[in-house]
Formats: C-alpha cells, structure tokens, sequence
C-alpha cells in the first residue's frame, strides 16, 4: 500500500521552483501508507532520487531538503525495504514509483515494477510519445497497479490498470502547479485543489504547457475493481476516492453495524484512529452515547503493518492507553476497522477489563480477512489470518471479548456505495471468476 504523489510546474520561470519541500509535505501526508521508507525524486538536467529508511521527518531534514535540487519531483513512501523507486537509464531515462502489483509473467513481486518500468521506457521510445507509450503498456499489463513515472525529457506520466484496482487523484494550483497523489488528502495538504480522479485504464501527461489525458481503448467497457479496503483501513478519512468521499463511508459502516449487529451497552468506543467515524456512524444508529476511550502515545504508529509481533505490541500499547473513567463499570461497544492475526485486538480488550470494564463487545467495521491481497498489500499469510481459522465465537474467546462480530460483504459495498462486483474484495475471501 504505497503513497505516491507527483508535481509538475507549468509555463515560464517553471525552472526556478524547488520541488524537493513540496513533495516533502505531500509524503507526510502520506506517511500512513508506509513507515519503512520514503524517497524524493527530482529533476534539473537530469534525474535525482534520495532513498533513506524510515519516516518521512526523519529521512528528509531541512539540509537534505534544500540540498536536493530540481522543478519537477515524485515521492515515494512504501511500508516494505524492499518496495523501492524504480530507476531507468537506456533507452529513455526515467524514475517511476508505483502502488500496487503488475502481473508480468515470470517476475517475482518485487522485480514487476522494474520489469514494468523497462517495458514503459522501451514503449515511449518505441513510439516517440509517453502518453501513447503508456497506454500501450497498460493494455499489455494486466494487475492492479498506478504508477507515476518522471521522464529525462522533462514529462510527468500517471496511470491506472483498466480495472482502476488502485487510487490516483489529480489536483492542480492555479495554473502554475498539476499534481497526481494516491490520495486527495495529498494534494488538500500542499492547497491545490482536487479535480479529478484518473480513470481505470487512463493515462495522465504533464508537459510544460499542458495536461494530456487519454483512456485505454475499451477502458469504459472493462469491470472497475476499485479496492474495498482503501475505505476500511488504508486511507485518510479526510481524502476523496474515486469520487466516494473515504469520511462518509466510515460512518456508513458504523450505522449498518448498529442495525447488522445490535448489543445493549452503556457506551461506544472506537479505536483510534481509523474506526472513530465507524464508533459516530454506530452511536447514531444506536443512540449509545460514543466517549474517547484511548489516549496515543508518542508517533501514530499503524501497527497492522509493523513486520514484527513485538513491535505490533509495543506499537498497541504507545498508541492506545485506555481512559479508566470511561470504561470502568461500563459495557462497551469496542469499534475496530479490522482484524488480521487478533494479537492487538487481545491485547486491547485486556487493558479495557484490567480498567475495570465489564463487558466488551467487538465490532469490526470490516468482513473477516481471509486471504492475502494479489495486489501487493502488506496483509499476513492466509495461515497467520485469524479469521480464515476461527469463527466469530471462536475469536471472541481468544480474544477475551463478551461478543464478536463482523459487518457482511454486503454491507460493506453498501457503505461505498458500489455493487460487489465493482469491488475489489479478495482480501475478505470474495474473488470474481
């Protein structure tokens, strides 16, 4: 689950903006999508990259920053070491930065996004023209992947597969500044205005003077494939995707849970920070009275994505303090985004009934996750998935909870909005022949 972002300037004097701080902010806007690694490319005469491991605040300080030089830049944030900015010298030079997995036949999943990069480079130069070059390589590659590519010709290229499987926003500032992003937080964070979403199966070039757009042949006829977690989990409650605004989805969920999955208690607690609009959606529906259970400590840590057990413990316990007050004596509504191996979750509803609560009761504003992700989402083995083991019973005893539950493929695309089969729902076990 990369972030990308992308920034082109436009017109005279384009030469003297110093792309390097802006893509800098839009990174940390998309610090959630990976903690491992986070790079800045630029260019100015010829292409710079900068990789450095960890957050974004910490690889990049003002020295580095102002040292990197160039007018046009893309970023990169990953949550793996391995899942790194592509670069390409012969025949046309490029850096590209992807999210997602092309599936190129005989390529492991590490090596697909190079594979891909000297297949578009081999393309544009085949062609003479990045936007055809680029459309041409995406009617070949099937997968679920957008990709933004930096051209020594001085070209900003982004794209989509047809089946639109991962996000790309456009966003631009005035007429001075075009922006692509995986997320509209992105691009409200450097102030440009969000306009558009790149369609499955289009192709986004920015030159000097202008913005081109073009679709796959057949895009508008192909299944869209839109990924359903992208709402649940992975992004910023504040961003717009694919037109569905990520906020009122979250509510959605938390109002069909209360009517899927009803339970008498005296209050709802969401977990911070991705289930708190699903706790407000589930308190309205309800009329439980929803409190702020936890205190974070320290850095916001997403620990569904530390590699190790015991960083994902010690990250549950700096993020997530319960506040005795508001539990103790209490039957609890404990609103979650998901549940993958259970061991936070345990952990959680232990430290709520060491503070004196009386019951809990776990909804999860997801299905249950079964299956690992064909997409390139850092989700466990199946073998390490709770869900795909154990009943909702089940979970509940080994987790110490009263009651457990999940919502239903069903009403989760109710929530988005969209039909199942305009989803993206591997992960849940749901996979469409």
């Amino acid at each position: 689950m990369p972030g990308i972002v992308g920034i082109y300037p436009f017109g005279l004097g384009r030469e003297n903006w110093r792309m390097a701080r802006f893509i800098y902010y839009g990174l940390l806007a998309l610090q959630h999508r990976g903690q491992e690694i986070a790079s800045i490319a630029t260019f100015d005469k010829e292409l710079h990259i900068v990789t450095k491991k960890g957050f974004v605040d910490e690889a990049f300080n003002e020295e580095m920053i102002n040292s990197i030089p160039g007018f046009i830049g893309v970023g990169y944030v990953s949550p793996s070491e391995n899942n790194r900015p592509i670069e390409i010298h012969d025949p046309v030079g490029l850096i590209l930065i992807g999210d997602g997995r092309p599936n190129i036949e005989d390529t492991e999943a590490e090596e697909s996004w190079k594979a891909f990069a000297e297949i578009l480079s081999e393309e544009i130069d085949r062609v003479g023209d990045a936007l055809k070059g680029a459309l041409n390589v995406i009617e070949k590659v099937e997968g679920g992947y957008s990709f933004i590519a930096l051209t020594e010709r001085q070209e900003l290229i982004a794209g989509r597969d047809i089946h639109g499987v991962k996000p790309l926003e456009v966003g631009s500032l005035g007429f001075d500044l075009g922006a692509v992003a995986s997320e509209s937080a992105a691009l409200d964070v450097l102030g440009m205005e969000h306009i558009a979403y790149v369609k499955p199966g289009e192709v986004v070039k920015f030159d000097p003077y202008s913005i081109e757009r073009a679709r796959v042949k057949g895009a508008e006829k192909a299944q869209i494939k839109y990924c359903s977690f992208e709402y649940v989990y992975l992004a910023r409650p504040d961003s717009v995707i694919n037109d569905i605004p990520v906020y009122s989805v979250r509510e959605n969920i938390g109002r069909l849970l209360a009517k899927e999955m009803p339970v008498k208690a005296d209050v709802v607690i969401g977990i911070p920070e991705t289930a708190i609009p699903f706790a407000i959606g589930y308190s309205k529906s309800s009329g439980i009275p929803m409190s702020l259970g936890f205190i974070t400590t320290g850095r916001k840590v997403r620990t569904a994505i530390k590699p190790s057990v015991f960083e994902r413990l010690v990250g549950v316990q700096l993020k997530l303090n319960p506040i005795k007050c508001v539990i103790d004596g209490k039957d609890i509504v404990l609103i979650d985004d998901s549940v993958v191996r259970g061991t936070t979750l345990r952990n959680t509803v232990w430290n709520m009934k060491r503070k004196g609560a009386r019951r809990v009761h776990v909804r999860i504003g997801s299905p249950p996750l079964t299956s690992s992700c064909p997409y390139g989402i850092e989700i466990p083995p199946p073998d390490e998935l709770i869900a795909r083991a154990l009943g909702e019973e089940d979970i509940a005893e080994v987790i110490g909870a009263d009651t457990f539950s999940f919502l239903s493929v069903n009403n989760l695309s109710k929530a988005i909005g969209l039909p199942c089969n305009k989803l993206c729902m591997a992960c849940w076990g749901r996979r469409e022949k």
